[in-house]
């Protein structure tokens, strides 16, 4: 994926940067009907070399969806030194219809891990606007033995969601994370956690709320 990709249907952004009390957006509201559209500015990370991610949007602007084809991070059997960590991040231009805002309410995360006795692996999650000093993080971790499909989520309290400035444009960013730990497993057996699959992808999917600024 190459940036300037344009996507259409809704985005949010989340738990990241306070919002000026003047500023602040009215009572929840439905989706916005009309066309929101998501510029994908930059996609960097071992996780996710170019072509190996994609964005797509839900057509009832309630969710959007990132799906990774090559995103696994291995340890011990014989596996590179550097690939017990991959990252992917994600800057994203979000433009949305005149009058509203919106936040990220959850996030599910999916893959598959196998790690033996004494390992483990951790899927980590971070966001933020473009410009704001503060940084909302999120981590899961699984212990070996597991050999199976994994999930998290990562949700935040409707009272404790943080909208996206209204009238101001600010980048999103996602940052994801995987990271395997061999522990005291066995070295000469492969540990590894993926946020993809053998038939290619794995979903990852962020659900979102939206609100009307003042004055719309």
């Amino acid at each position: 994926m190459t940036g300037g990709m344009l996507v259409s249907g809704a985005i949010a952004a989340l738990f990241a940067s306070a919002l000026p009390a003047q500023q602040s957006p009215s009572a929840i509201t439905d989706p916005p009907p009309d066309k929101i559209v998501i510029e994908v500015a930059t996609v960097n990370g071992s996780g996710c070399p170019a072509g190996t991610a994609a964005v797509a949007v839900s057509q009832d602007n309630t969710a959007f969806t990132v799906t990774y084809s090559d995103y696994l991070a291995q340890v011990g059997g014989g596996a590179p030194a550097t690939a017990f960590r991959k990252n992917c991040q994600l800057n994203l231009i979000v433009h949305v219809p005149q009058g509203f805002t919106y936040a990220i309410a959850s996030a599910d995360y999916r893959g598959f891990a196998s790690l033996q006795p004494g390992a483990s692996g951790t899927e980590k999650a971070s966001y933020y606007f473009q410009g704001s000093p503060s940084t909302a993080f999120r981590s899961h971790t699984f212990e070996g033995p597991y050999d199976d499909n994994w999930q998290a989520t990562d949700q935040t309290d409707w009272a404790q969601l943080v909208w996206a400035p209204c009238g101001v444009q600010r980048n999103f960013n996602i940052n994801t994370e995987l990271r395997v730990n061999a522990g005291t497993s066995d070295p000469a057996q492969t540990n590894f956690m993926t946020m993809d699959s053998t038939d290619g992808d794995i979903s990852t999917i962020y659900h979102m709320a939206w609100k009307e600024c003042p004055g719309r």
